[in-house]
């Protein structure tokens, strides 16, 4: 994925007007901790990770920024659903520059059905840079992970996380179904 398919609109928490918001929605959004143990904590059936990919690949433009990487770059890009149950509740991109691979963070590409959360939050020494929020449209081409059933717009964020001093940019959209 890359170009202007791919292309968000993403905006700091303090920037980003959400008034409209649903309360749930923001609770979720904002929410600074670990998000995996708190989907464990709220999935009444057992959570899990399914991998759709891990690649090596171009990060979209606005990936690249995120990670002030150079045009064109390459990096390892894990694409997730996290699931409770059968039912998808988030979709999760993490982009891991091929410059991390080399140092400590190269077992992260061999995660499997892990989740990334249980190995960032850890680590008593990651730091967590700010949050960036998006909306998606039912348009764009990331809407697709919804399983196409509902139109409404799906939330996201972003953050990069520095652990043994490499980043990683790593995004996350709330499906309808965590809502439902």
């Amino acid at each position: 994925m890359s170009g202007h398919h791919t292309r968000l609109s993403w905006c700091t928490q303090k920037r980003c007007i959400t008034k409209d918001l649903n309360a749930n929605v923001k609770d979720w959004l904002f929410d600074a901790g670990s998000l995996t143990a708190r989907l464990i904590n709220n999935c009444d059936e057992l959570f899990s990770v399914k991998v759709l990919s891990v690649k090596s690949a171009t990060p979209t433009p606005d990936e690249i920024k995120a990670l002030k990487l150079k045009p064109r770059s390459q990096a390892i890009i894990r694409e997730v659903l996290l699931l409770c149950g059968s039912q998808p509740v988030v979709y999760a991109r993490t982009i891991i520059p091929l410059s991390s691979m080399r140092g400590p963070l190269r077992g992260i590409v061999k995660l499997g059905n892990k989740s990334l959360g249980e190995v960032l939050f850890a680590d008593k020494k990651m730091q967590r840079k700010p949050m960036e929020i998006t909306s998606l449209q039912a348009t764009h081409k990331y809407h697709r992970w919804t399983g196409g059933l509902k139109k409404e717009a799906i939330w996201g964020r972003r953050s990069v996380f520095i652990l043994k001093n490499e980043e990683i940019l790593v995004s996350e959209f709330f499906l309808p179904n965590l809502f439902g």
